[in-house]
């Protein structure tokens, strides 16, 4: 079924990156094109000893100690999205009528590091030593229920867990709670901190990661003819969602609208992606059918493009053959790296700036596109053009896939 011509307004963006705190950071540096991997003194000795994390920030300063003893980063980098993201918005949880705001976030993993940590423990302190926080802390449900605790959010609350797809997910989902009347605002993203030696090798024995270890901050190439796999990160996004008349109604700055949602499923392989591109082009289909454009019509493309061999050309040939070489495509996580579930909201978020600012980020570490890739990618220097239609793409481990369509407000 379609829901052809159903607006959702985005009027605020919270983001905490590897590019930086706060969106403005975020988005500068993504503008910028200055990849933020490095070495990583959490990782030292491990085949991959690098990765993209987020520079300077400070839970304790920006959540106070007591929230942050009490949950894991993973959570911290979520709330403290979500709070410049209600600011931004210009909406006071004080006043509001939480039980119609809603929260739904993407996460893939949980509090890994929590996990970790505790089990380290268990091993060597036995049992009793064991914290009691460990559950609240790992559970990837949790960090939707700390977010309402902190805004008084009291409307449904869900986390949506479909891989790397997970921060897409969730606005999409959140789009159909407001569209069908259960909330009046939704917060909605992604968060990720799984930047452990246990993740990290196992991501590393898959084959999934980069191996340039000498040479981390040009390690992540989205498109390029070098590419060997993608960049451990973490980072956490998040909107405000308000039903577009609502937003126009209160007077609200209307970065962007979220006007297509579509999802699938690969059916395919555990972990490698459809070479036939079969799903990503029925996720991109039902999101533009779903915004009432068609094909000729979409500007810009933030593609998933996590710089693993197999996942580009398949992407690149879907979006060839779909919408031709008409749109300017980027990648974020040449300077991001890949946040799991996280990404897809960091990644939306980029979408909509894009779209408000008529700009479109360049793909850091491009310096020779792999001529089986036959799109338009930006690469070298943002361009800047107009946009009015855009597409965002995520795709996750279990051929989950999530396309979101944002237009200009």
């Amino acid at each position: 079924m379609s829901w052809s011509g159903f607006d959702v307004a985005v009027t605020g963006i919270g983001m905490v990156t590897p590019a930086g705190v706060g969106t403005e950071a975020s988005w500068a540096n993504i503008l910028r094109g200055v990849p933020a991997a490095a070495p990583d003194p959490v990782l030292a000795g491990l085949p991959v000893d690098f990765s993209c994390r987020v520079p300077g920030f400070d839970a304790e300063v920006t959540l106070g100690p007591k929230v942050t003893w009490r949950t894991d980063r993973y959570t911290h980098l979520a709330l403290a999205a979500a709070r410049e993201a209600v600011g931004d918005a210009g909406l006071d949880p004080a006043t509001w009528d939480g039980a119609r705001v809603g929260v739904v976030i993407g996460n893939a993993l949980g509090g890994t590091s929590t996990f970790e940590a505790q089990h380290d423990v268990l091993r060597r302190e036995g049992a009793e030593r064991v914290s009691p926080m460990l559950i609240p802390m790992m559970g990837i449900s949790m960090v939707a229920g700390y977010l309402a605790i902190d805004l008084a959010a009291t409307g449904p609350n869900l986390v949506t867990v479909t891989a790397c797809a997970s921060g897409a997910t969730a606005i999409g989902t959140a789009r159909e709670l407001l569209r069908c009347g259960k909330c009046d605002v939704v917060l909605a993203g992604g968060t990720e901190a799984s930047i452990t030696p246990l993740i990290v090798s196992t991501f590393a024995k898959m084959g999934a990661l980069s191996r340039r270890c000498a040479d981390a901050a040009r390690a992540s190439r989205p498109f390029d003819v070098d590419r060997d796999g993608f960049v451990p990160a973490e980072g956490a996004a998040i909107l405000v969602l308000e039903r577009a008349a609502d937003a126009r109604a209160r007077r609200a700055v209307v970065r962007a609208r979220i006007t297509g949602f579509g999802a699938s499923a690969d059916a395919h392989h555990a972990t490698m992606p459809d070479p036939s591109g079969a799903g990503v082009q029925q996720a991109i289909a039902m999101a533009l059918a779903d915004a009432g454009v068609g094909p000729g019509e979409v500007d810009h493309v933030n593609a998933h493009g996590t710089a693993t061999p197999l996942n580009d050309v398949t992407e690149a040939r879907v979006l060839r053959r779909m919408l031709g070489d008409r749109p300017a495509v980027t990648s974020v996580k040449g300077v991001t790296g890949h946040s799991l579930g996280g990404a897809g909201a960091i990644e939306a978020a980029c979408t909509v700036l894009a779209v408000q600012h008529s700009v479109v980020p360049p793909t850091a570490n491009l310096d020779r596109q792999d001529p089986e890739i036959d799109i338009d990618v930006v690469a070298g220097a943002p361009r800047a053009m107009p946009i009015s239609t855009a597409i965002s793409n995520s795709f996750g481990f279990g051929g989950q896939n999530a396309v979101l369509v944002v237009s200009a407000a």
